[in-house]
């Protein structure tokens, strides 16, 4: 791994940072493929949405984009990820307004199994882990991101790729580390994010290129019943890509899935990117 802070090589940090303190900040965890981040401009969009939510006074866009680009070109494959946290401050929640935002940027070997397992439906489950409800910070890729790190330790099975996460009423919202989809018929279902969750990068992907497969994009309530109705279920994330789900398990109960298709399709459009 690669570290550069504030355009310097290095892995110090001020323990003051409000990113350390109390995760004051946002991140995004990009793909590099041909030396070059997919999806960039989806990417520096969320996170300057990000930093005008939290009202952070983010780097210049100009210069972050190419320090990203002369960082992505080292490695032909890989992941990198950039976290923008407010900057150092003192002892207090109430930031002075007078913060300088720190950027950080590490560049990472491409996780094994990325390449070869995407084609490959996952084994699923779903977390007890609740989602807390925020509608000020739903949607955001913060650096707060206890639920995912406890749902995660939720299981150690190397069989299982990925946990779903519900919301306080039992409405089906993200995985841990990813988005989801379910199709029905001509219908791409994908829950709203409204209260919670994150809205990533590949989501948006996939909402805009749906009509160009003749599919329909529908943001709505997600629960049990529809993914035991659904035909094809999927996940979305920026590393990954699309990954089709075979297998969701809820306890002892376990729901198949074997229609591949919409996924298929999409991942061959992203392919052509």
């Amino acid at each position: 791994m690669n570290t550069w802070i504030n355009g310097r090589k290095g892995t110090r940090i001020d323990s003051r940072d409000r990113g350390l303190q109390y995760g004051d900040g946002v991140f995004e965890t990009m793909r590099v493929r041909r030396g070059q981040v997919r999806l960039l401009h989806y990417h520096l969009e969320r996170l300057f949405a990000g930093c005008r939510q939290l009202q952070i006074a983010g780097p210049s866009a100009l210069a972050l984009r190419r320090e990203i680009e002369r960082i992505a070109a080292l490695r032909p494959e890989g992941v990198l990820k950039l976290i923008v946290t407010r900057g150092g401050g003192s002892r207090g929640y109430r930031p002075t307004g007078r913060e300088r935002c720190t950027r950080i940027l590490t560049l990472h070997v491409l996780p094994r199994g990325v390449l070869t397992d995407a084609a490959v439906p996952a084994r699923v489950r779903l977390c007890a882990t609740p989602l807390g409800q925020n509608p000020g910070l739903a949607g955001l890729k913060t650096l707060n991101r206890l639920e995912s790190v406890v749902a995660r330790a939720e299981w150690s099975d190397a069989r299982i790729w990925e946990g779903l996460m519900r919301d306080v009423d039992e409405n089906i919202v993200c995985g841990t580390m990813s988005n989801l989809f379910l199709r029905r018929g001509s219908s791409l279902m994908t829950p709203v994010l409204d209260r919670c969750g994150v809205a990533g990068v590949m989501r948006r992907w996939v909402l805009e290129s749906a009509p160009h497969l003749r599919l329909i994009p529908v943001e709505r309530r997600i629960g049990w019943q529809e993914l035991c109705d659904a035909e094809e279920v999927f996940l979305s994330n920026a590393v990954v890509g699309l990954r089709s789900v075979g297998v969701i398990e809820r306890g002892r109960e376990r729901l198949r899935r074997s229609a591949f298709d919409a996924a298929n399709l999409l991942r061959a459009r992203l392919e052509s990117l």
